[in-house]
């Protein structure tokens, strides 16, 4: 059954360090290769824009960390909860990232998906995101391989 997600009862606010437990579990559960809690603590400690998306209930749904450089943003990290994907909730935190980038005077966001990562690839299309290269040997993958890196942008 698909959720209808009434937004204005949703609770969005910034990544505080108390949220990382959850945080990194709900990374751990969605990615093969997840970051690990320091590359949480770091982006926050960096300053990043980081922002979590939880029912009204506290539930957390999802979140995305965003770093501005000079006038492109880069989109680290997007996460939903497993069992509430395929809702919308990721079009809402992309929509929330690029008014965010807009937001700091970005002109684009940059981001890095796996090509194996089918769903998200095409997420990101759907949004007008455009793949502009390639970085070879990227990501880790099983067996002590990499896996490349598919770039995209999106200009705000």
């Amino acid at each position: 059954m698909t959720q209808v997600w009434d937004l204005a009862r949703l609770i969005y606010e910034p990544m505080q360090a108390s949220d990382l437990d959850e945080v990194l579990a709900l990374e751990q559960s969605v990615y093969p290769y997840p970051w690990s809690m320091a590359n949480f603590a770091d982006s926050l400690s960096s300053s990043y824009e980081a922002w979590v998306l939880r029912d009204r209930d506290g539930y957390l749904l999802g979140y995305f960390l965003l770093m501005a450089i000079v006038d492109e943003a880069h989109l680290l990290n997007v996460a939903v909860s497993a069992e509430k994907q395929g809702q919308g909730l990721g079009r809402f935190l992309l929509n929330q990232a690029v008014a965010c980038a807009r937001g700091l005077g970005m002109e684009s966001v940059l981001l890095e998906v796996r090509p194996s990562n089918m769903r998200a690839l095409e997420i990101y299309e759907r949004y007008g995101f455009k793949q502009i290269g390639r970085r070879k040997g990227y990501y880790p993958a099983a067996n002590q391989q990499r896996e490349d890196a598919i770039v995209m942008r999106f200009n705000v």
